[in-house]
């Protein structure tokens, strides 16, 4: 006769379906981003704005990545507000749909040649809906994973969205490697880009299943029987919670920025600038994301052991003094000066990036955490990332110099280890916050 389950076994059954859904939502989610950011460096300038100069067209494809992040907020707001009142599951299943529909719609889109102004104005409102996807999807997916997790693993079954985004760059950037090398370039400026962007309606799909499979987290569940939920979930952040929103904010903003430099700019700086060929440069970046997922691992369980503000201290003071060095050597245009740089890079980006999910989960009660940890998550996104690589672009055009973006960047890390130094240690506070 079968045995029967036993509760635990359920339990560690369904924590590693959320984890698995919660990765490969999220890597879905940021496949479909970063495919953009990557188009956006290699062809969007002559596709979409061939009536500028080389130059302001390449400003203006970046500018692009940008505009999603206005978006971001509005969706951190929205869907955080939804996904306090009716459930963490129900928002990731919308999110998902949402991003796909905007990329496939990118992979559609005419050129300037061919419906002109439309074009460039058609690619940013896509580019928008992006936008409020990915200010929703985030908070909905480490929320889901954590709040599943045991007490004294929430680092680590909160690393797995957090996975997902250097996986979505890994997949983004090898379907650009694949494309690339299948075609000529002439056949992939001309219709091959579009490519990445059609295949992401298979990956939906994929998602959707998996997705639908979750079961809804089991602190939701208590709020709703309990009948807890609050109908104003926002302002019950900025009225009792303000103070972890801005350290929740501002200890993403170094990440993201950093973050957004290697992965939206330093693709096309390279291959522009240093000449370096781009599938060289397209391997360098994905084993930097390579390196970024196992940092990004190590330093979720790390915090669980330690907590989540010795390791955000020292991912932060790392990205800190990894601003200079970071450019200077990969300026040599030397394969493996650029891999080295990058390596060490990601070091810094998984240590501030692994124990995220978990802090932000810790930061706000579960009666509002969806808005508070979506909304700052998002805010920090803006303010970080958001026209990181416009900024870049801009300074190195201005200055002649990749220095000017190394101070940059310091600077943006100063913002953020400030807000680290304001952490309040919250590895052993979930008791607390479950009865808040």
């Amino acid at each position: 006769m079968a045995s029967t389950p036993s509760p635990q076994a359920d339990a560690g059954s369904q924590r590693r379906r959320v984890a698995v859904a919660s990765f490969v939502g999220t890597a879905i989610e940021w496949y479909d981003f970063f495919i953009y950011a990557t188009a956006a460096q290699l062809v969007f300038a002559a596709q979409f704005f061939t009536d500028l100069s080389p130059t302001a067209a390449g400003l203006a494809s970046f500018a692009t990545i940008g505009v999603s992040f206005i978006a971001r907020p509005l969706g951190g707001v929205l869907m955080g507000h939804f996904g306090d009142l009716l459930g963490r599951r129900a928002m990731l299943v919308v999110s998902l749909l949402l991003m796909g529909a905007a990329t496939v719609g990118v992979g559609l889109l005419p050129t300037y040649s061919q419906i002109g102004l439309a074009a460039p104005v058609l690619l940013v409102v896509l580019r928008l809906l992006q936008g409020l996807s990915a200010g929703g999807e985030w908070g909905g997916a480490a929320l889901l994973a954590v709040e599943h997790a045991p007490e004294r693993r929430r680092g680590f079954y909160g690393a797995f969205p957090q996975l997902g985004a250097p996986a979505g760059l890994v997949l983004a950037n090898a379907v650009f490697l694949v494309s690339g090398a299948a075609i000529s370039d002439a056949q992939f400026a001309a219709w091959g880009w579009r490519l990445p962007f059609l295949f992401s309606a298979v990956l939906i799909v994929v998602g959707f299943v998996i997705r639908l499979k979750v079961g809804e987290s089991p602190e939701f569940l208590r709020l709703k029987d309990r009948s807890e939920r609050t109908a104003r979930p926002i302002a019950e952040v900025f009225g009792a919670h303000r103070r972890a929103f801005l350290v929740a904010a501002g200890v993403f903003i170094a990440n993201n920025m950093a973050g957004y430099i290697f992965l939206a700019y330093i693709l096309g700086y390279a291959t522009e600038h240093l000449r370096v060929p781009q599938s060289t440069m397209l391997v360098v970046v994905v084993v930097g994301a390579l390196a970024w997922i196992a940092t990004t691992l190590w330093a979720a369980h790390w915090s669980d052991t330690v907590g989540r503000r010795p390791v955000y201290l020292l991912g932060s003071v790392w990205l800190l003094a990894w601003s200079f060095p970071f450019f200077l050597m990969l300026d040599t245009a030397r394969l493996p000066l650029m891999l080295g740089s990058v390596l060490v890079l990601a070091v810094g980006l998984g240590l501030t990036y692994g124990p995220q999910s978990a802090l932000y989960a810790e930061l706000f009660p579960s009666r509002v955490r969806y808005s508070g940890a979506s909304l700052a998550y998002a805010v920090g996104a803006v303010l970080g990332g958001g026209f990181a690589p416009f900024v870049a672009a801009a300074l190195q055009a201005a200055t002649g110099t990749s220095l000017s973006v190394s101070a940059y960047m310091a600077a943006v890390c100063l913002v953020s280890l400030g807000a680290v130094l304001a952490i309040p240690e919250t590895r052993a506070q979930v008791a607390e916050r479950r009865a808040a």
